[in-house]
């Protein structure tokens, strides 16, 4: 399983990478896995406010849907174009070209408390 050092994780299986005052979002490596085939992504427009630790969106697959949650604060400012069109980029490049949403943080800083990956990485060991 794929567990990139540079990145920050929620207990609900997102990662995070801050950009600035900006943070990507996608779903993680064992969340892509434990999915199954990606089928469908619903994420919400461009200019939508999130709030932390609730939904943003839906992952369909063909097991189940499952909602994403957003680990920050803030409105929408990009859209992933690429996971419209090929949702299956969510299972082949989870941490790359899958990613899902750009968040324009109330709190940039809020990211800190989310997991590393030594965290994360102990986090679905305790979890199993």
């Amino acid at each position: 399983m794929e567990l990139p050092e540079d990145l920050r994780y929620t207990k609900e299986h997102e990662w995070t990478r801050l950009e600035g005052a900006r943070v990507r979002v996608g779903i993680t490596d064992f969340a892509q896995d434990a999915l199954g085939d990606v089928v469908y992504v619903d994420l919400p427009e461009v200019g939508a406010t999130v709030e932390a630790d609730q939904p943003l969106g839906e992952v369909e697959s063909t097991k189940s849907v499952s909602d994403v949650y957003s680990p920050v604060s803030g409105t929408i400012v990009e859209r992933n174009p690429l996971v419209d069109e090929h949702p299956e980029l969510v299972n082949e490049q989870p941490y790359g070209d899958g990613w899902l949403v750009v968040i324009e943080a109330s709190d940039p800083a809020a990211t800190d408390a989310l997991l590393d990956a030594e965290g994360y990485r102990g986090f679905l060991d305790a979890s199993n």
